[in-house]
Formats: C-alpha cells, sequence, structure tokens
C-alpha cells in the first residue's frame, strides 16, 4: 500500500538545527522513498512498510542519541501536489 507520512521533528537540545538536517538526510537515503522537505516539516512517500521501517530506525537512532519529539501524520494513500484536485494547485 502507498502511504504518505509528514513528519515534524524537534530536537529537544543545542544544535537541534543539524540534529533536524541529519534526520532528514539519513531518511533521503532510502530508496524507493520520496522526500519532500519544507520548512515546518518532511513528506514521505513510498510503501507503508518501508516508510514505517525507516522511521521507526531513524526515531529510535535519534531517542538513543539525545532528546527528540516526532509529530506524525499518516494517510494511505499518496498525498501529493500533484494528487491535488486542480482548484487547489
Amino acid at each position: 500500500m502507498i502511504a504518505t507520512i509528514e513528519v515534524s521533528m524537534y530536537a529537544l537540545t543545542d544544535g537541534y538545527e543539524q540534529k533536524v538536517i541529519d534526520f532528514i538526510r539519513r531518511v533521503k537515503q532510502n530508496k524507493g522513498i520520496r522526500v519532500e522537505v519544507n520548512g515546518l516539516s518532511t513528506q514521505l512517500f513510498g510503501e507503508y512498510d518501508l516508510l514505517m521501517n525507516v522511521l521507526k530506525n531513524e526515531m529510535y537512532h535519534d531517542f538513543e542519541n539525545g532528546k527528540a519529539v516526532f509529530l506524525l501524520k499518516i494517510a494511505g494513500s499518496e498525498l501529493t501536489k500533484e494528487m491535488l484536485p486542480e482548484v487547489l494547485k
């Protein structure tokens, strides 16, 4: 099943900007995941199981290496800009 996950990471440490950048870079290394980044969140598109496994591993990495909070929105479909009705584009 194709899914969309919007994730926001809040690293609760000094140097939080680099921690967020490192998280996004690690996620981007996974083939089969499309990643779109904006100023407020990161959106991931791909197979549900792959997305969840990648997030599980990468969030665990950050939990073990400092304090962080993650906010997730998960949809069981592809919710890309291209899939929006024309009136919303």
